[in-house]
């Protein structure tokens, strides 16, 4: 059983994050007391292997059947792999794996059993983080925001900050440092951009057998057609008020945008639409943050970094710039999250997931 579940104890916790870009399995010991970062501990990455990939892609957008079963080995089997690794985290947060996400519709999906992963690793797991979500009427997405609250107040910002996670999926967090916790009225805006490197990624393994488009080496040698990024802004979704959530193949539609443009005109376009969601998102901010902290593997592009510098009216840099590890920003989230559900401590609220009212989502599973 979890000993330290007093509301200002300290735990150690050790979250889990298989995200939409599909690379792999980040790991990140926190201690927290599900409030405030009492600091970072060690981190791992455990990347799939390629047929692992395929395995994962073959699944998206499947809800059960084979296809997700076979995922669902795969993520439990990394999981167990890397977990194995640290043996001193008294909980840990599992994200499992995304594999289909309409939460206007049949809801969400991510496979992995942490009951399993519990009883393997002889530690309780909170996991299934956004299913309540969903059922009280929210997206289900994004849930970092309220971590990034406790990282806005454990880096001493004064005033309001973004977090721009770039993953699979874009999706921004407003922060209001003034206010007292992640729950008050007013502390947090958050909501998806739109895609980010998903469908590049895709567009790349299609092409040219690559994973990604490293250092953005192929943008680079690009120009964007502007005609296709008009239409791509011209979807629905950008005129939707925030909170709102994206599955990972809902612009799957880009790469038509871009079929007949060479590799590099492609990258570019791809590469600027990112930006252009995010330039378009950054208008529902309540007000302008004093700078955006960038996290997610879109970080280490500098051609959409600098797409990014250009397009918004704030400075933009990495988190690393205030000390945080954005490979591992959303493992050590999870870590936090994993915390608060322990602790009957909400995980979203109206303002970051469109929820009715405050809601702690995620099932704990105690080895028996």
């Amino acid at each position: 059983m979890l000993q330290a579940r007093e509301v200002n104890a300290c735990v150690r916790a050790l979250g889990a994050m298989s995200g939409t870009s599909l690379d792999g399995v980040d790991v990140a010991v926190l201690d927290t007391d599900g409030r405030v970062i009492h600091g970072f501990g060690p981190s791992a990455y455990r990347a799939y292997l390629p047929e692992e990939q395929a395995t994962l892609m073959a699944a998206l957008g499947h809800w059960n059947g084979p296809e997700a079963d076979a995922a669902a080995r795969i993520v439990e089997a990394a999981h167990l792999e890397v977990l194995s690794g640290f043996d001193d985290a008294e909980l840990i947060g599992f994200h499992g794996q995304t594999l289909a996400h309409e939460p206007r519709g049949r809801g969400t999906c991510q496979v992995g059993d942490g009951q399993a992963l519990a009883e393997a690793l002889h530690t309780p797991v909170v996991w299934d983080f956004r299913s309540a979500d969903v059922a009280l009427g929210g997206e289900g997405a994004p849930l970092a925001p309220f971590f990034h609250f406790a990282c806005a107040k454990w880096f001493g910002a004064k005033k309001p900050v973004a977090f721009l996670n770039l993953g699979g999926v874009g999706n921004l967090t407003w922060v209001d440092p003034s206010k007292d916790t992640a729950e008050t009225p007013g502390a947090l805006l958050a909501f998806d951009t739109g895609p980010a490197n998903a469908p590049l990624n895709d567009l790349l393994r299609q092409r040219r057998g690559v994973a990604l488009d490293e250092g953005g080496k192929i943008a680079a040698n690009g120009t964007v057609a502007t005609g296709a990024l008009e239409l791509f802004l011209a979807e629905a979704y950008f005129g939707r008020i925030p909170p709102k959530s994206l599955d990972r193949n809902d612009f799957a539609e880009m790469i038509e945008l871009v079929h007949e443009l060479s590799d590099e005109d492609a990258a570019a376009t791809m590469t600027a639409m990112c930006a252009a969601s995010v330039a378009q998102g950054m208008g529902h901010c309540p007000t302008p943050p004093e700078q955006v902290l960038v996290t997610g593997g879109g970080r280490h592009n500098p051609v959409l970094m600098q797409m990014l510098s250009v397009s918004l009216e704030c400075p933009v840099a990495p988190v690393e710039s205030v000390g945080l590890d954005g490979d591992m920003l959303e493992a050590q989230a999870f870590a936090y999250l994993a915390v608060r559900v322990a602790k009957g401590l909400p995980t979203s609220c109206p303002t970051t997931t469109g929820v009715l009212a405050l809601v702690g989502g995620g099932t704990l599973s105690e080895p028996t």
